[in-house]
């Protein structure tokens, strides 16, 4: 889902709400830009689970923020490497109290962030939120909200990655405004039709 979905109002933040309260969001794993081959803009990866309400993770989300995890392919797209992707999924697993994979190598990157093999909120990496904390967030779940930043870092600004943001929600406003502008256009045309306002008076 595009960046912008995690943290808008209106009738989103409303559907956030009922997936949230209904224990349905697990995992929550934002992604740097240029993973896409048309859409250049930042992701936010969803992994929902309808059994989660029946396990001890029924009132948590896991929040992963792997922004500066990548391998930069070309000038204009990043993946991620095998051992990467084992790492971000081994977070996961961590999280879920399953044994960690490592087939592709990440078992020294597993280590250095859970030495003992157990999940551990880690600044800048992931962190563990429970639904109060996610609703005093107003409903948000843009992981760099919860995560913070990675140590030594004072700040998460990226230009690049705001001025996206910031571009894609205008958009998205400028369609609305549209929208909108269509609909009352529509009405008044129809209350004119219907002799509903008098053109001749002052």
């Amino acid at each position: 889902m595009a960046n912008s979905a995690s943290d808008a109002r209106h009738s989103e933040l409303n559907v956030r709400k009922q997936l949230i309260e209904a224990g349905q969001v697990d995992v929550m794993v934002a992604v740097s830009s240029n993973f896409f081959y048309t859409v250049t803009l930042p992701v936010t990866l969803w992994f929902l689970d309808k059994g989660k309400k029946a396990t001890d993770r029924a009132e948590k989300v896991l929040f992963i923020d792997a922004r500066h995890t990548f391998r930069q392919v070309s000038r204009a797209l990043r993946d991620f490497t095998p051992e990467q992707h084992e790492f971000l999924a081994n977070i996961t697993r961590l999280y879920r109290g399953k044994e960690p994979e490592f087939l592709h190598g990440s078992e020294p990157m597993v280590k250095e962030h859970f030495p003992e093999l157990e999940y551990q909120d880690v600044s800048g990496l992931c962190k563990l939120a429970s639904i109060d904390e996610i609703e005093a967030q107003g409903w948000s779940l843009n992981p760099g909200r919860y995560v913070g930043n990675r140590e030594g870092e004072t700040d998460d600004f990226d230009f690049i990655e705001r001025m996206s943001k910031l571009a894609e929600e205008f958009v998205s406003l400028s369609l609305e405004a549209a929208t909108l502008q269509e609909t009352v256009s529509g009405i008044a045309s129809q209350l004119l039709t219907d002799g509903g306002i008098d053109d001749d008076a002052s």
